[in-house]
C-alpha cells in the first residue's frame, strides 16, 4: 500500500516544490525535469503518509508541517526515530534500495507535501552529481544525530531532554527576535525520542522553563540561548 492521504489536494505551485533545499543551486532545467510530475497534497495532522513495508513509489518533500518517522521495538512500544519539518524530504531511501519502506511516517500538524514519483528521483539522483552529493550529506547529517543519540542514552535525564530539543532546534529551529523556536510538541513524543518516561520528560521541562532556558507557548517551545542548553549536556 502507498500513498494513504486525504483527497482534497492545495492548488499546485510549481515554485513551491522547486523553493525546497534540495533543489538550491541545481540547474533550472533539471530542476524543471525533475519536478514536472510532483503533486501537492494536503494532510490533517495524525494522518499516515506511509506505512512499514510499503513499496517505495514516492518519495516525499515537505512543503509546509511537521511528520513523525516512527517504528517499533521487539516489545511493541512506538519508536520515534525523528521529527521532520518543512525543506525536509522523506521516502528517499526504499526507491535507491528498492526494497519496502523500513518506518511508518506520520503528520504531527496540518501538513504539505509534494509527492515525487521514485523513478524521478533516482533519474534525478543517477543524473546531476549535486544532487547525489545533496543526498548523501543528508543521509550523513541524520547518521551523525543518530550517533549522538546514541551516546546520550546513559546521561542523565536533563541531559537527554536537552539534546532532543537542541536536535530539533538544530534541524528544525526557525529563528526569531527571541531565539530559537520549535513545534511545543507532546511530551508522549519527546519521551518516545529520548527513550524517557513521560513524567520524567514533563518534570524536566518544567525545570528547564524555571530556569528560563525554554519558553513555551501553546504551540511553540522558544530556545532563547541554545549555548546554555547545550553546556547541560554532560
Amino acid at each position: 500500500m502507498e500513498d494513504r492521504y486525504s483527497p482534497r489536494e492545495p492548488q499546485s505551485s510549481p515554485a513551491l516544490i522547486r523553493s525546497a533545499p534540495f533543489f538550491e543551486g541545481l540547474p533550472e532545467a533539471t530542476v524543471e525535469k525533475a519536478t514536472a510530475h510532483v503533486v501537492m497534497r494536503s494532510h490533517p495532522s495524525g494522518q499516515v503518509i506511509l506505512l512499514e513495508n510499503d513499496w517505495g513509489s514516492s518519495v516525499y518533500f515537505i512543503l509546509d508541517g511537521w511528520v513523525k518517522i516512527r517504528t517499533y521495538n521487539l516489545d511493541g512500544k512506538e519508536v520515534t526515530l525523528n521529527i521532520l519539518g518543512k525543506g525536509e524530504l522523506f521516502g528517499e531511501m526504499a526507491p535507491l534500495d528498492e526494497v519496502p519502506r523500513s518506518t511508518d511516517v506520520i503528520t504531527l500538524a496540518p501538513t504539505v507535501i509534494g509527492n515525487m514519483p521514485a523513478q524521478d528521483f533516482v533519474q534525478l539522483i543517477h543524473t546531476e552529481p549535486t544532487a547525489g552529493i545533496r543526498l548523501a550529506q543528508l543521509m550523513a547529517r541524520r547518521l551523525r544525530q543518530v550517533n549522538r543519540r546514541l551516546r546520550l542514552r546513559e546521561s542523565d535525564s536533563t541531559s537527554r531532554v536537552a539534546d532532543i530539543l537542541l536536535f530539533l532546534a538544530e534541524g528544525q529551529g526557525k529563528r526569531s527576535q527571541k531565539g530559537v523556536e520549535i513545534p511545543n510538541l507532546p511530551h508522549r513524543e519527546l519521551s518516545s525520542l529520548s527513550g524517557l518516561a513521560r513524567e520524567t520528560v514533563t518534570r524536566v521541562l518544567n525545570k528547564l522553563e524555571k530556569k528560563e532556558l525554554i519558553v513555551r507557548d501553546r504551540d511553540i517551545l522558544c530556545i532563547p540561548d541554545m549555548h546554555a542548553l547545550e553546556r547541560l549536556l554532560v
